[in-house]
């Protein structure tokens, strides 16, 4: 009998899951088993006869539940990766128990009294300053999720919490069955004048994987953007716009409309139960930004901001679009058309001619190499360690030292049992065990770059490089973390610090020194010229306020399904509420029918219920940090270091307004942002 990987041992280097020996039935007895030995060692910390202490409660709670978080972090990483209909079947089952299983351990009252008199204790503990945060972190997280609550309420957040889960499932499978569903053919070349030859052989290879002749567009990034930037055709911009905008909407069989009224509802409710009036501020006590005064303050600011900028830009391209002959006001689907012309014409570059300088495996090697000049990483490719599908590759990444830091697994190409987008996840998050082991963190790292095609490697837009930078950045946060509790380590951090090292990392993208290290034509090899550099630096805040507004749209929506005081029929259209709460920064009109609420996975199936303005938030933060990066050199090793060691390495152990004090030496201030988008000199 094959062994189970999830029961037995791994023998593979840093322990690497044996995903060649994964098999789908392997998940429900896996789950069974990790929820039995967790449900065992709660059950040992309340037997024990010795009064509470932060040893005998606090960390034997914090070491518990070891193999139902693996199997868990496998299973759901692979769900968005690398899913398939039994997979999915298998989440159904799954969620439920699982809220089930955590809901009978934070309300349970007699696990809580202990946890609870160790916390009033918490004045005369001789605690260090990662302890005391921890102590924190489990009191408050029992609290948040209902140790405190009545009786009558606690079962109320039972009812709850467990439609929320389901919901969100249910909304993030529709979300990918609609992506899949959709396809249009296309069967004549001249349809797709305007599109690059290399954008045209991707479709039409996808066509062939179908069976079928011609080319395929699907709503895919890697074929929605291209389409909508070069084809000269109007209504198939048009077309596909909308078909990408009425995505699990009104009659489709993908319909999320429900899920979002469970879920505004269900988030509402529980809210209440903790005495709050709304959502956002039941979720926004525990991030930087406390309450949602402060967040309404931040984006009102950008908003007005960024305002002239913005009303300037459309002005122009709609009078620039006149000069080609558009005897149309501009819509949505015309906008990415007419402002690559625009920034072509302005700034005499062309990013799908930049595409050769951009080899994926060159890419690479450029961010693996700036990451060793910054902070000592090496990069060994590790063929010997398996994976869940061909198409991922192994990483050993070691310090400069060449002790261990862990594994970063990549996955770069589009495929049906993928998510959209683009994510970092931990398959093993960092932490130090009971003996002091440091238990080394396995990242992946997961993106829909285009594949290579049968004459052409991997290659890159320049602001997918861009996209490859930001996600390393959550990866290196997760990498070069060094705490006791891997409920701290890494990325567990407050919502809106968490994009800071992402973010910050972007801002590489435009510098001399790092595109000067890789950037190479994959026939030629002749380097990035210098003038090409100097033209994506000058290009770099080109439509900066259509950017910034169409940033801010996306987090006034959050906050306005998050805000809501009254819980919503089923005559509630969220299509409206969308409209209204983006009225201010909207600068097309929205098509009848359309709208992005219905996959904004961020919100309603991932981590960003009211905390999508985080993204902004980070975009303050990253910018003052990388300010001091300028004042010092742009490689400079020493500020590396301190990132490294003030931010980096600390995860959530203290609060992060106090690391990014540590780093930067005070607050952060919104003028470094301002400064560098060019808003103010």
């Amino acid at each position: 009998m094959m062994d189970h990987p999830f029961l037995t041992k791994s023998s593979y280097p840093y322990g690497a899951f044996p995903f060649n020996t994964l098999q789908l039935s392997f998940y429900k007895p896996a789950f069974e088993k990790g929820m039995e030995e967790h449900r065992s060692e709660i059950q040992a910390i309340l037997e024990e006869k010795e009064a509470p202490t932060f040893s005998n409660t606090i960390l034997a709670f914090e070491y518990s539940g070891a193999r139902l978080e693996t199997v868990s972090s496998i299973f759901f990483n692979l769900l968005n990766a690398e899913t398939n209909d039994e997979m999915q079947s298998i989440a159904q089952d799954i969620v439920p128990l699982l809220t089930k299983h955590s809901n009978d351990i934070t309300l349970n009252e007699a696990l809580f009294l202990r946890i609870e008199q160790v916390y009033k204790s918490k004045e005369t503990l001789t605690l260090d300053t990662e302890s005391k945060r921890l102590l924190e972190h489990i009191y408050k997280s029992f609290i948040d999720n209902g140790a405190a609550l009545s009786l009558e309420d606690k079962t109320k957040y039972r009812t709850l919490s467990t439609q929320l889960s389901t919901a969100t499932l249910s909304f993030q499978e529709n979300t990918l069955n609609e992506l899949n569903a959709y396809s249009l053919l296309i069967e004549h070349e001249e349809e797709l004048k305007g599109v690059p030859e290399a954008i045209k052989e991707s479709l039409q290879e996808e066509a062939k994987s179908k069976g079928k002749t011609g080319f395929l567009l699907t709503l895919r990034t890697t074929c929605f953007a291209p389409i909508l930037k070069y084809a000269d055709s109007r209504p198939l911009r048009e077309k596909l716009h909308k078909a990408f905008t009425k995505q699990c909407l009104g009659a489709s069989p993908f319909s999320n409309i429900k899920n979002i009224l469970t879920i505004i509802n269900a988030r509402l409710e529980l809210a209440r139960l903790f005495g709050y009036d709304n959502y956002a501020d039941y979720t926004l006590q525990d991030k930087m930004a406390k309450n949602k005064e402060k967040v309404y303050d931040l984006l009102e600011e950008l908003t007005t901001a960024y305002k002239p900028k913005a009303l300037q830009e459309i002005e122009q391209l709609q009078n620039y679009a006149t000069t080609l002959g558009a005897d149309f006001s501009l819509q949505a689907w015309d906008y990415s058309y007419y402002n690559n012309k625009l920034k072509e014409k302005t700034f005499q570059t062309n990013e799908q001619n930049l595409r050769p300088y951009f080899e994926l495996d060159r890419v690479i090697k450029g961010i693996f190499g700036l990451a060793h000049t910054l902070y000592g990483l090496s990069f060994t490719l590790r063929e010997d360690i398996p994976v869940y599908h061909p198409d991922v590759k192994v990483f050993e990444v070691k310090d400069g030292d060449e002790s261990p830091v862990g594994l970063l697994y990549t996955d770069f190409y589009p495929r049906e049992g993928k998510s959209s987008g683009a994510w970092m996840t931990n398959f093993k998050e960092q932490y130090r065990d009971e003996k002091g082991t440091d238990h080394r963190p396995h990242v992946s790292i997961v993106m829909n770059f285009s594949k290579p095609t049968a004459t052409k490697p991997s290659l890159l837009l320049f602001s997918e490089v861009g996209t490859f930078l930001h996600e390393f950045g959550h990866a290196l946060h997760a990498l070069l973390s060094n705490c006791h509790y891997q409920s701290l380590s890494g990325t567990n951090v407050y919502r809106d610090f968490v994009e800071l090292p992402s973010q910050l990392m972007e801002n590489w993208l435009y510098q001399s020194e790092f595109l000067n290290s890789f950037a190479q034509h994959y026939l030629t090899h002749e380097k990035l010229p210098m003038e090409e550099i100097e033209k994506l630096k000058k290009a770099k805040n080109f439509s900066v306020g259509y950017a910034c507004w169409r940033q801010l749209s996306f987090g006034l929506q959050d906050m306005a399904f998050h805000t809501i005081t009254n819980t919503k029929d089923e005559d509630f259209s969220p299509i409206a509420l969308e409209i209204e709460a983006t009225k201010s920064v909207s600068l097309y009109p929205q098509a009848p029918d359309t709208g992005r609420c219905a996959t904004f996975g961020h919100i309603f199936s991932g981590g960003y219920a009211a905390g999508y303005y985080s993204y902004k938030w980070a975009e303050v933060l990253d910018a003052d940090a990388f300010s001091l990066f300028e004042e010092k050199g742009v490689m400079n090793q020493d500020v590396a270091l301190k990132l490294r060691r003030e931010i980096l390495e600390k995860g959530n152990t203290e609060d992060p307004l106090i690391l990014f004090q540590n780093f930067r030496g005070r607050a952060p201030q919104i003028q470094a942002l301002l400064k560098k988008e060019g808003i103010q000199k």
